[in-house]
C-alpha cells in the first residue's frame, strides 16, 4: 500500500469535464487525484512564417501554473520577465506529442493553440496536460469538421501520458507529489492507443535503474495509458 492507500499499479481518480470554457473551440478540465489542469484549444487562421505556402497546419502549446496551484505561491512568469526552462520543456513536449498523431495537411494553413493552465498541482502535471489537451484538440477539430474543413477528424492515433517511477524500491504508477519528490526514478511516458511510444522521459534521481525495472515501469505505463484512453473515449463519445 502507498501513502494514499493505492496499490503499486493503482491510479488516482480521473474526472473529465468537456467544454469547460465557453469561448474556446475545444476545452476540458482534466482532474487526476488532486491535480487539476484546464486545457483549451483555439483555432487561428494562418501558420508560422516557416510553414507559409506549404498547405499544412501547425499545433503549438503554452503551459503555466497558477500562482497558488502549489502549497506555496509561485510568482507568475510574466512578472519575472521570462519563461522558465521547465515551462519551455513542457510546452514543447505537449506540442510534439499532439503533432505526432494528427494529419496536419488536413488542417490546412491554420494554427491550433493549446493552452494548459495548472489550477492545482499534486504531481503529474505534464502528463495531465497532454492527456487533457488531446481531448480539447479533438473537440476543436470537431468544430472544423462541422464547418466542412474535412469530412473526418484527422487523428491518426489517440494519445495519453502517465508517470511511473520507483519509490522506496518499488515500481509505482501515477505518482503524486509526495512520491514524485522522493522517487529514486521518475519517468513520464506518452503512448498511443496502439501501444506505441510517442515520448519517454526517464531519470534516475537517486539510484541508477536496470532493464528489468525499466520493463516493469513500461508495463505499468501501458496499464495506465489504457485506462486514460478509455476515459478519453468516454469523454469524446460521438466525436471520434
Amino acid at each position: 500500500m502507498r501513502q494514499d492507500g493505492r496499490l503499486a499499479n493503482g491510479m488516482r481518480q480521473i474526472t473529465i469535464t468537456t467544454q469547460y470554457i465557453k469561448y474556446a473551440e475545444g476545452s476540458c478540465l482534466f482532474e487526476i487525484g488532486n491535480t487539476k489542469v484546464l486545457c483549451a484549444a483555439s483555432v487561428e487562421e494562418g501558420v508560422p512564417r516557416f510553414l507559409r505556402g506549404q498547405g499544412t497546419g501547425w499545433i503549438t502549446s503554452e503551459y503555466s501554473m497558477l500562482p497558488r496551484s502549489c502549497q506555496s505561491r509561485i510568482p507568475r512568469e510574466s512578472s519575472r520577465g521570462k519563461t522558465g526552462g521547465r515551462t519551455h520543456e513542457i510546452q514543447r513536449l505537449i506540442g510534439r506529442a499532439l503533432r505526432g498523431v494528427v494529419n496536419l495537411n488536413a488542417i490546412g494553413e491554420r494554427t491550433i493553440w493549446i493552452d494548459c493552465d495548472v489550477m492545482q498541482a499534486d504531481g503529474g502535471t505534464r502528463c495531465a496536460s497532454i492527456t487533457g489537451s488531446f481531448i480539447a484538440l479533438c473537440l476543436a477539430l470537431d468544430q472544423l469538421k462541422k464547418k466542412n474543413v474535412f469530412k473526418k477528424i484527422p487523428i491518426n492515433h489517440m494519445i495519453a501520458a502517465v508517470s511511473v517511477g520507483i519509490v522506496n524500491g518499488k515500481c509505482c504508477l501515477d505518482l503524486n507529489y509526495a512520491e514524485d519528490s522522493t522517487a529514486e526514478v521518475d519517468t513520464n511516458i506518452v503512448m498511443t492507443d496502439s501501444g506505441k511510444f510517442v515520448e519517454v522521459q526517464g531519470t534516475a534521481e537517486k539510484e541508477p535503474f536496470d532493464g528489468e525495472q525499466l520493463n516493469k515501469m513500461m508495463e505499468l505505463a501501458k496499464k495506465g495509458i489504457n485506462r486514460l484512453i478509455d476515459e478519453q473515449k468516454a469523454a469524446l463519445k460521438g466525436v471520434i
